[in-house]
This record gives structure tokens, C-alpha cells and sequence, in this order.
């Protein structure tokens, strides 16, 4: 079994007042099957969600137009696969239309212990030093990825 998992939290900021707005609707019409194909892909280990089986309901902002995903997988290539290699594709090459540009980074990526859940607040806190810092072996993104802690031992002599 691995000794790390990949941590990520993705924010965004909807165009809509609030998720229910009308410009939201196919959006949210797609929530349950996206996060359907999350949770059978390959790699997949778990995904914050609330009662409605998805987390737009959470406000850790306190900002009604601020939605928050978090997951976490085996590794970068398998979340890579999902992200890029599905039908999630396509919705990522449409968030102009649901979405405002959200900062330097919208998304970031961490390792943690394997079996650990990350809280919604280390998220919001590795999003915002990948903000302030860029890409470091603390948090980093898919252009710029740092192994495990655990290969870095191994691979720096």
C-alpha cells in the first residue's frame, strides 16, 4: 500500500448569485454523474460531499457565489485520467460559462498520509500559500508536481 495519497481542493467562483441561479442549471443538472465517474475511477479515494451527495451547500467562504470540491486519489496520473480522460473533460473546457477566474490558482494539490482526510480548512490554507508562494514540494499543481515525500528521500542524495 502506498505511504501517500494526493490531496486536492478546487474553488470557484459561479457566475450565478448562488448555485440555484438559472445560469448554474446544467451545471448542477451534471453534479451527480461527474461525481459518480470520480468515485469509480481508477485511483479514486475519497471526495467531500454533503447530504445532497455533493459539496455546494458548504460556505467556508461565507460567500454564497464561492463553491468548494475536495478529493483525494492514489496518485497525480490517476486523478490526471479523471480529470482529463473522462466526461469531466468536457465540462472543464466549458467553466468559462459557469465560472469567474478565481485568483493566481483555482486548484491545488498536496500529499498527505494514506487513510488521512484532509479538513475543508487545510485545503483553503494549501490553496492560499500556492497563491502567495507558487508551486513548492508543500503544494503544488499538474504543471508544476513534486513526488511524494517519501520518493523525495529517496530520489535526493
Amino acid at each position: 500500500m502506498a505511504e501517500y495519497h494526493l490531496a486536492q481542493i478546487n474553488v470557484a467562483r459561479i457566475k450565478g448569485v448562488d448555485i440555484n441561479d438559472p445560469v448554474m442549471i446544467e451545471f448542477v443538472e451534471n453534479l451527480d454523474h461527474i461525481n459518480a465517474l470520480a468515485e469509480s475511477a481508477p485511483g479514486f479515494v475519497w471526495r467531500l460531499k454533503d447530504d445532497s451527495n455533493n459539496a455546494t451547500s458548504l460556505n467556508p467562504f461565507g460567500d454564497a457565489q464561492v463553491i468548494i470540491n475536495m478529493s483525494v486519489w492514489e496518485d497525480v496520473p490517476a486523478l490526471e485520467d479523471y480529470v482529463f480522460n473522462t466526461p469531466h473533460r468536457e465540462f472543464l473546457k466549458r467553466r468559462r460559462e459557469w465560472f469567474h477566474k478565481y485568483g493566481k490558482a483555482s486548484m491545488a494539490l498536496w500529499w498527505i498520509q494514506a487513510g488521512e482526510i484532509p479538513s475543508v480548512e487545510k485545503g483553503i490554507e494549501q490553496l492560499d500559500h500556492l497563491q502567495q508562494n507558487g508551486a513548492t514540494g508543500r503544494v503544488f499543481d499538474f504543471r508544476q508536481r513534486f513526488p511524494p515525500p517519501a520518493n523525495k528521500s529517496r530520489t535526493s542524495k
